[in-house]
Formats: structure tokens, C-alpha cells, sequence
């Protein structure tokens, strides 16, 4: 029988203390971010549909569901995993450092964890039973911006797990998985493969694509997990499956969204279309943008990320996309460590015609900010 786990931490509500005292640039912003609806739990939202119909599947009806925080120690979220030292995920360029120590999730894998150690879930260990689990919600990536790319997205995970005593899972139990998943969503005449990949807790492991539009557009990606990173849980004599994916990438397959600031928009033009999953989406209005340029010039060092999180602190969801048109050095004009950038800004609203009144007033914040943050010289 289904159980749903939610994991109250106590470590994340002073965690959350701390930070709700703090005024400076990234903690503002990381409350902001914080403070987004999960989808995922939205009624209405194509989101939450997309949950439905995986976690209602006859083949995963006894699989837990459980809610895990949003802050989570690197150590967990990391090293738990095999993330290499480098890895580009353990970057204050890519991830939110609400501290030296602890971070918002870049992934909901770290589910692992604190399902493995719930007492109920020990208790099943012990005697030897196979373990199920669905994870989904908010998760945080620095990231470009354009029509396709946010800094918060939904993920959705699964993880099931069997003592090597009594059966050892292979790729194709995995493949079987995820096809039930794809055809639930895409419907059974769905044309999909499967792809080698690489993940840092899984191997073998794969991604799946769809056939969209005459193209191949990766959906999914899983694996079988490794025994070293079971090992960190003391779980070595388990075998399993697992697989994460992207909620706003099916949704924007399955209903051809064009702009994924879709998912949060008020207007009931267009929330009222989103509540069918089956619903193709039907543009409200192309409304016309406004273009600007920005040119810089800012230490070389600065990863452009810094830019975008900047840009994303005033857009009032109003930019659809931020594009590096130039960079190039001169240290005969520009200096030994510095750097300059062309940057092309598109402004659309999803649900008006914007004015110029309007755009220069967000962009004049923008250039206002990218001297003051990145002590930029602006051309």
C-alpha cells in the first residue's frame, strides 16, 4: 500500500531562520525563488497531470511518494552520489549556496537518501522487502535565459529497489519502466528509443526520445544504480532501477508550448488551456517585442551566470531571452583581466503589448544593476 512521506527537517526551518534575516543580493534572491508555487502540487497545472498519470500506473500503485526539502547539505546531495570534485553542479556558477555547506536541490535523486532512512522504510530493509518511491517538486539551476530555460523547474524521480536474495534487475526491467511511463503520457502509439548515457549514480544508464515534429527530442534519462553509491546508504546487496525527468520538457512536448514562462502565467486565457494535458496549446497572442543591447566590460573571470541571475532579479517575467551576441579581450583598451560582452535582450509579454516606456524601465534598472554587482563599465 501506497505511503506518503513528507520529511519535516529541522535543519532546513533554521536553515530558512537564518536566511529570512539576511538582505543581501543572493539571499533576497534566494527567497524569492523559494517562494515559487511547486507546480507539481498545483491543481490545474499540466504539471501535477503529468505526476497523475506516472504515480497512477497499475504497475507502480504500492510505490511510496515522498517530499523532501529544499535545502540540502553538499554532502548529501554531492558526495552521496559520486559527484566528481569538479563536477560543474558543485559551482556557485550553476548552484545556490544558501551557505558554505548547504544548498537548494539541483536534483531530486537526493530522495534517496532520506527515503532509505526513514524508520518505516529501515524496517522493511531489515526484513528483506523491495522498495518503491516516487519524488517530484521544485528543483534550482543557474541557468541561461530564453524561451526553454528557467532557474527553477519540477523534476520527477523513481527509484525501486529488490535484495540481490531474490532477483536481479537488468536494463531491460528498466526500459519496461519507463515505457509505461512514456506511453501513459504520449499515448501508445508513441514512437520512442532508448540512448546510451552517462550518470554520475547509475551504470549502465540510458535517455529516452520521442519522435516530435519529424526530430528526436530527448525526454527522460535512468539508469541501474550503482553498488558503490548503494554502498553509502549500506545498501549493497540491494539491486534496482532509476529514472528523473524534467516535468516542463513533457509538458512542453506533449502540449507544444512554445515559452516556458507559460507555466507560471495568471492570465485565464491561458491557465484555462492548461488544465488538459491533452490540450494543444493555442498561442493567446504573438504580442510584438521590444529589443535592447547592453555592452560591458567586467573581469573575465565573472561566469556569465552572475549576468543572467542578475537580469532574472528585474525581469518581471517580462524577457523572453538574453543572447551573447560579442565577447572579445583587449588588453591594450580593456586592461589584462578584463573582458567585454554584447548582450541582445528580447522583451514579450505573454499577455499584453509591451511600451517602450515599459522596457526602458527595466532595462535601465538592468544597466544600473550590472555596474553596481559586477562593477561593470558599460560601452
Amino acid at each position: 500500500m501506497r505511503k506518503n512521506i513528507i520529511i519535516n527537517d529541522a535543519k532546513e526551518s533554521d536553515l530558512i531562520k537564518e536566511l529570512n534575516k539576511r538582505t543581501d543580493v543572493k539571499s533576497e534572491r534566494i527567497k524569492r525563488l523559494m517562494a515559487l508555487p511547486d507546480l507539481s502540487r498545483t491543481n490545474g497545472s499540466p504539471l501535477k497531470s503529468l505526476i497523475d498519470a506516472v504515480i497512477n500506473i497499475e504497475e507502480f500503485k504500492d510505490f511510496d511518494v515522498i517530499q523532501i526539502p529544499e535545502i540540502i547539505p553538499t554532502n548529501i546531495l554531492f558526495d552521496l552520489f559520486d559527484f566528481a570534485k569538479d563536477h560543474p553542479a558543485r559551482s556557485e556558477s550553476d548552484t545556490y549556496y544558501v551557505d558554505s555547506n548547504n544548498v537548494l536541490r539541483t536534483h531530486d535523486t537526493v530522495m534517496w537518501h532520506y527515503y532509505l532512512n526513514e524508520p518505516e522504510i529501515k524496517d522493511r530493509i531489515n526484513k528483506n522487502a523491495s522498495l518503491g518511491v516516487f519524488c517530484y517538486g521544485k528543483v534550482y539551476r543557474k541557468d541561461e535565459i530564453d524561451r526553454h530555460h528557467m532557474n527553477v523547474f519540477h523534476q520527477m524521480g523513481g527509484l525501486y529497489l529488490v535484495p540481490d536474495s531474490q532477483k536481479i534487475l537488468v536494463l531491460d526491467d528498466l526500459k519496461n519502466a519507463l515505457s509505461l511511463i512514456v506511453k501513459s503520457i504520449f499515448g501508445p502509439n508513441v514512437k520512442f528509443r532508448f540512448n546510451e548515457d552517462i550518470f554520475p549514480y547509475t551504470d549502465p544508464s540510458l535517455e529516452v526520445e520521442i519522435e516530435f515534429n519529424g526530430k528526436w527530442l530527448e525526454l527522460l534519462g535512468g539508469g541501474m544504480p550503482k553498488k558503490s553509491v548503494l554502498k553509502n546508504f549500506g545498501l549493497e546487496y540491494y539491486n534496482g532501477w532509476a529514472y528523473g525527468f524534467g516535468l516542463e520538457r513533457l509538458a512542453i512536448a506533449k502540449m507544444e508550448i512554445p515559452d516556458i514562462r507559460i507555466f507560471w502565467s495568471n492570465d485565464a486565457r491561458i491557465t484555462n488551456q492548461l488544465k488538459n494535458i491533452n490540450n494543444k496549446y493555442k498561442e493567446v497572442s504573438k504580442y510584438p517585442e521590444i529589443s535592447r543591447d547592453i555592452s560591458f566590460i567586467i573581469d573575465k573571470n565573472i561566469n556569465l551566470n552572475n549576468y543572467y541571475e542578475l537580469v532574472r532579479d528585474l525581469d518581471e517575467n517580462l524577457i523572453e531571452e538574453v543572447k551573447l551576441m560579442d565577447s572579445y579581450e583587449n588588453e591594450e583598451k580593456f586592461g589584462k583581466d578584463k573582458k567585454s560582452y554584447t548582450f541582445h535582450i528580447v522583451y514579450r509579454s505573454l499577455e499584453k503589448t509591451l511600451t517602450d516606456q515599459e522596457v526602458n524601465k527595466i532595462h535601465d534598472k538592468i544597466i544600473d544593476k550590472t555596474k553596481q554587482e559586477l562593477d561593470a563599465i558599460i560601452r
